[in-house]
């Protein structure tokens, strides 16, 4: 594997950073983000993936639905507002807003029934709950998704992130195809940019990991990661067999369906491309440069 060249995206004129774990684009890079995600949303085209577009938020019963916040409350991001009573947001305005660490202090908050997307994919199971399914249905969208971590580095590791997600709903042999052709049209795509990332086996992220199911996952893998420098997710295939299926009563073939998906976190993308080719665009494949492929 070729090594990576010295890169410092903090100092990128075109990469806004905040601490806290959110990142802004402009000029080349934002260019490079589109370019990037142009791409991907012409593989989910050659399935005839219909593309959707979605709010921010999830209602927190279709989560509980699969089990999220047992298994990874960690990351959960909440939107929060005040209870709406005049007596409360008087005594809100009333007070000086923030503490002397940049706090808000709130007053009394109404209960929250919404969690911040924390996979592009999610939005789709309660989109087609209670649907049987004529044929494998193939989708696509691109969300800002939230996880909170223990720490935050540009492009690597962010509280928000862009992710653009391509899922099959559809019975295991049509997901399994699916999957296949993804990966194998992903491989031709990364080959071809001469971009140095390897496949690695992982544990599939939407189970609880006292799950009995982890078990099964790794003997018989339903998640690989594509990776860079060896450490860094920047991709992955992944599938899920019946579970969303079964959770969400979406029926194929007179089964529960199964689903599958390829995912793609473009912030990351591009730190890989510029770690590997540096920050000039003259360096970069020709597809995401703006020349031809």
């Amino acid at each position: 594997m070729a090594p990576e060249r010295p890169f410092a995206p903090a100092e990128h004129p075109d990469l806004g950073w905040d601490p806290r774990g959110q990142s802004a684009l402009s000029g080349d890079l934002l260019q490079l983000f589109r370019r990037l995600d142009g791409v991907f949303l012409g593989l989910a085209g050659e399935s005839a993936a219909r593309e959707h577009r979605f709010p921010p938020f999830l209602a927190a019963r279709h989560l509980e639905r699969v089990n999220y916040f047992r298994s990874f409350p960690q990351h959960a991001t909440f939107p929060v507002h005040l209870e709406a009573s005049d007596e409360n947001l008087r005594a809100f305005a009333g007070q000086d807003a923030l503490d002397a660490q940049g706090n808000l202090r709130l007053t009394r908050t109404s209960p929250p029934q919404e969690v911040l997307t924390p996979a592009a994919c999610y939005h789709f199971y309660p989109r087609f709950a209670g649907r049987t399914l004529a044929e494998p249905l193939y989708v696509t969208t691109m969300a800002t998704c939230f996880r909170r971590e223990r720490e935050y580095r540009p492009l690597r590791r962010q509280w928000a992130f862009s992710m653009r997600e391509i899922v099959c709903l559809g019975s295991a042999p049509e997901v399994e195809a699916f999957l296949a052709r993804q990966r194998a049209r992903l491989q031709e795509l990364i080959d071809g940019w001469g971009l140095p990332l390897t496949w690695q086996v992982a544990t599939d992220p939407f189970f609880d990991p006292r799950n009995p199911k982890v078990l099964a996952q790794k003997l018989d893998p339903v998640k690989h990661e594509l990776t860079f420098a060896g450490d860094l997710a920047i991709g992955s295939v992944n599938l899920h067999r019946n579970y969303f299926g079964e959770a969400f009563g979406i029926i194929r073939a007179g089964e529960p369906a199964c689903s599958g998906c390829v995912a793609f976190g473009l912030e990351r993308w591009l730190h890989a491309i510029l770690a590997h080719f540096g920050p000039r665009p003259g360096d970069w494949p020709g597809a995401l440069s703006g020349g031809t492929p």
